[in-house]
């Protein structure tokens, strides 16, 4: 049949691939071939599109394509047929279902779970959850310095959501703080805004007034989740509350590795080499680009005086920066001296 498949060959008559293509048109120009030009095209003879020529065994001949075009337009004709009795069967079915019961109960605030098909789609929803907030919105922004465009886009909302009193919390990378956008944006936001830093964060997590949260679906962002499900709106709490606790304010400095020559975020690349992670992944997940993060790798090689990438996780393990700073050992204490008396 015209759209019959094979393992080695999985496509029909309407898809030929490449090399078929080739033997079959050659084929129909020169009206039969040697067998052993479709030798490495048995899908040719298994769609029915070359056969045997019965004047000579050790050669093939094409079907017309006359013939060919009959077959697919016979196989689309049976496949629209088929699938309109499907769908005929399945609103059938359904008006069956739906006279079994009343419909199922949804709450006010609507489904647990909602997917978010498309930036609009997306922006809409995450509107109505602002114009509906009244007391607080915690977010996590990953990634490294907020583009000027990303905030002045959603600085109305921020500004409404200023004016109703509502209280903001947002983590960001540490890399965030070398932005002037952010910084901007924080002194206009007053003290409605209060902001925190880590080496790396989750990925993007907004939450309204601890009843709804919006996270990504997929790697670009274009599919995103509406959750309202009292159990998992609480676990992203707690989760936000714990890297919160860890976090830095935006207007302290960063502390001190306590390794001379060693920077802040020098640790925190040495920490995720020694966890295995290639170039590309720890500077994805410490918000920076690649180039900027083997010039830290470089630096850090040469303070550390390794030679090779191999040697560096050695030195990176003997400076004790495969993991976080450890604390510092506990000077003995004496008791308070008694004034003379």
């Amino acid at each position: 049949m015209a759209g019959h498949t094979t393992d080695a060959h999985p496509h029909g008559a309407d898809r030929l691939c490449e090399a078929g293509n080739r033997v079959y048109s050659r084929a129909v120009r020169r009206g039969r071939i040697p067998r052993q030009d479709a030798k490495a095209v048995p899908c040719l003879v298994d769609l029915g599109l070359l056969h045997p020529d019965p004047d000579d065994m050790e050669r093939l001949v094409p079907t017309a394509p006359q013939e060919v075009m009959t077959r697919l337009l016979h196989e689309m004709h049976e496949q629209v047929t088929t699938a309109q009795s499907r769908m005929g069967a399945a609103v059938s079915a359904f008006e069956w279902y739906a006279r079994l019961g009343p419909p199922a109960r949804t709450s006010a605030q609507g489904a647990a779970i909602r997917v978010l098909d498309g930036l609009p789609r997306i922006q809409a929803a995450v509107d109505a959850a602002t114009d509906a907030c009244r007391a607080e919105v915690l977010t996590v922004q990953p990634g490294g310095i907020r583009r000027e465009d990303e905030l002045s886009e959603g600085l109305h909302r921020a500004l409404a959501l200023r004016r109703r009193g509502v209280r903001m919390r947002d983590l960001y990378t540490h890399v965030a703080r070398h932005g002037q956008g952010l910084l901007n944006y924080m002194e206009l936001m007053g003290d409605s805004v209060e902001a925190r830093t880590l080496d790396e964060v989750v990925e993007r997590l907004m939450l309204f007034d601890r009843t709804v949260a919006f996270i990504p679906a997929n790697a670009d962002r274009t599919v995103a989740l509406e959750l309202r499900h009292p159990a998992l709106v609480e676990y992203l709490v707690t989760v936000f509350e714990r890297l919160w606790r860890l976090a830095v304010p935006l207007a302290a400095p960063l502390p001190d590795t306590g390794i001379e020559g060693i920077t802040h975020r020098e640790r925190a690349i040495a920490a995720l080499l020694a966890e295995g992670h290639q170039d590309a992944v720890v500077a994805e997940r410490l918000g920076i680009s690649v180039r900027t993060c083997r010039a830290h790798i470089a630096r850090l090689s040469e303070t550390l005086g390794a030679a090779s990438r191999t040697q560096l996780g050695v030195r990176i393990a003997q400076a004790g920066l495969d993991g976080p700073p450890r604390a510092p050992e506990l000077l003995p204490v004496s008791a308070p001296e008694t004034p003379a008396g």
